[in-house]
């Protein structure tokens, strides 16, 4: 590609493109358009376990929580999206749970999350809670009483299968060891059913006595103050309970046979009706079914439902042997459009349940880690929709390195080693998957600073903390001005200074770009041009920029030098947003 020089006449056929623009362009008011707190939230994930232990056990706990408020608030973020702190035996980190009112020993008390609370709130930091009720714990008093006998008032509150009608059609478990998602129980003589863990049984929400008890727990959580839900893995909590067969492979695709089930719409609605419409409260679900009209039937503010889709099409493109950049682009530009005229989206790269955003979809490496953290970070930052963003990854952490099948935690992970083991599987190659793919790379310690264990606490912790904390940590960023902390805290206010980055048209440019992606964010007279290069390598993209842009943010000094020119060679991992 010929990179075209400055001339007169080309500064003439930016200025006349502008014009075009300014005139025929102008983003017309929809649904989209009504300000929610919830759209204009900056959301930062905290995962209770690893951010900060007060009381040397190891684990991270709500005083931990409390004691770094002010670096939260640092931040620049506006919500805060708290993992499980309720009573677990802890099969799966939290997500199994035995009490839905009470909090983990090892995390606290209640009087902790009060104050917890309050000191958000203090701060002007809002509250998000994750709410598990597609299972529950299989010690949650529920299931007890649900297992004691076939004639318990709590047997329909979860799937159970006689076993003298013999063994119910296959149903895949995703952690299960032998991945079979019915386990017998001799107690009855019957089959139980757990999409995820055996110590997860699922709950049955035909049971309409099920349903208003979690819809009590829910006010409970509402009635303390909290601002928001997030609804773990609810798309598949409607099911089928004739229970037929599925076609052979049918796992390969499980979210097409185990999402959007009969009636979860009808939940939702009376969720909705009896919760969400009496508190000033967001609420979110864990997926988004199998299509844009899923999607959109989820979030379509008529429908009172829910206020928006987390969709896992973009965080599921990454690779241990690297993606498609032009199918990057794709995904987003395609779902914005679907959203650009009604409902709303989350905007994410890491979570809980992924390894490191960095080492995904960026370069982990000592030379570019910092270049493509702040890169990814801008792209999420300058998206239409409400961004989540992931604790640690403001500093560029990044995955564990972890070697050795010890090292790691995940019930899942371990379950599939031993699954693979028995089998007969490449244990090489499911090493090699697991040290790129691994949630656990996501959940090691919080690097604070140099010191014993990177700050996080003054003992060994839960899980190995990650050998570069002395190089990557909050301490030594902190003194940065240049660092991915600093980077990120200029972003977050970027984007509460102009609504443009929340509510403006989003327009993609150079969709054939292989390695680096350009848009546009417009609305009331103000125009963004967003240029974010995925690549270790200069990439030259066709996005023309305005003579009398005004650069607000790059992660390269001399962005300004591309001013007035129609295509542009982006650096390795170059960010630039342009303002006129």
């Amino acid at each position: 590609m010929t990179v075209i020089k400055n001339s007169v006449l080309q500064r003439a056929i930016i200025l006349s493109a502008a014009l075009t623009l300014c005139l025929s362009c102008q983003p017309k008011r929809n649904a989209g358009d009504e300000h929610k707190w919830w759209k204009e939230a900056i959301v930062y994930q905290i995962y209770p376990r690893s951010f900060k232990d007060s009381d040397g056990d190891g684990v991270g706990d709500l005083k931990g929580i409390i004691s770094k408020l002010d670096y939260i608030q640092s931040l620049g973020v506006t919500a805060v999206w708290l993992n499980p702190i309720y009573s677990s035996p802890n099969d799966d980190n939290g997500y199994d749970i035995s009490d839905y009112r009470s909090i983990m020993k090892e995390f606290g008390t209640m009087q902790d999350f009060d104050e917890l609370l309050k000191g958000l709130h203090e701060r002007g930091i809002k509250l998000v809670m994750d709410v598990v009720v597609n299972h529950s714990s299989d010690e949650h008093e529920w299931f007890k009483q649900s297992r004691s006998s076939r004639t318990n008032p709590y047997r329909n509150y979860y799937h159970w299968w006689n076993a003298e009608r013999g063994k119910p059609s296959s149903r895949y478990s995703l952690f299960d060891v032998n991945h079979d998602a019915w386990k017998y129980d001799s107690l009855t003589n019957a089959y139980y059913l757990h999409y995820f863990s055996r110590k997860q049984p699922d709950l049955n929400w035909e049971n309409p006595k099920l349903r208003h008890e979690v819809y009590d727990i829910m006010k409970f959580w509402a009635d303390k103050g909290i601002d928001g839900f997030r609804l773990d893995a609810f798309q598949f909590a409607a099911k089928d309970t004739t229970f037929k067969a599925f076609p052979e492979g049918y796992e390969k695709n499980f979210i097409k046979y185990y999402a959007m089930g009969p009636h979860l719409h009808d939940y939702l609605k009376e969720m909705n009706e009896e919760v969400f419409s009496k508190y000033d409260v967001m609420s979110v679900a864990e997926g988004a079914g199998n299509s844009f009209q899923d999607a959109h039937d989820l979030v379509d503010a008529d429908r009172k439902e829910l206020n928006m889709a987390y969709a896992f099409d973009g965080v599921d493109i990454a690779k241990p042997e690297g993606y498609n950049v032009i199918h990057f682009k794709t995904v987003f530009t395609r779902w914005d459009s679907a959203f650009a005229d009604k409902g709303w989206l989350s905007i994410f790269l890491a979570n809980h349940d992924q390894a490191r955003m960095v080492s995904r979809f960026g370069n982990d490496s000592v030379q570019w880690r910092a270049l493509s953290s702040k890169m990814l970070s801008t792209f999420i930052m300058t998206m239409r929709g409400t961004p989540y963003y992931y604790n640690g990854d403001e500093l560029g952490m990044t995955n564990a390195g972890f070697d050795k099948i010890d090292q790691y935690r995940d019930m899942p992970t371990l379950n599939e080693y031993q699954h693979q083991k028995d089998t007969g599987g490449d244990l090489n190659k499911f090493m090699q998957r697991i040290k790129f793919e691994c949630r656990d790379n996501g959940r090691t310690p919080f690097q604070w600073d140099s010191t014993a264990n990177a700050g996080f606490s003054s003992n060994a912790p839960w899980i190995g903390v990650n050998s570069n904390y002395k190089e990557i940590n909050v301490a030594q960023q902190e003194k940065d001005s240049t660092s991915c902390l600093n980077y990120f805290r200029k972003l977050t206010q970027l984007r509460k200074k102009y609504p443009v980055l929340v509510y403006g048209k989003y327009t993609q440019m150079d969709k054939i770009c292989r390695h680096a992606y350009a848009f546009r964010r417009e609305a009331d007279g103000q125009k963004f041009l967003v240029l974010l290069n995925f690549a270790s390598t200069v990439s030259q993209i066709n996005a023309p920029v305005h003579p009398d842009a005004q650069v607000l943010l790059s992660n390269y000094p001399g962005a300004e030098d591309n001013k007035g020119k129609l295509s542009v060679n982006l650096r390795p991992y170059e960010a630039i947003i342009f303002k006129y």
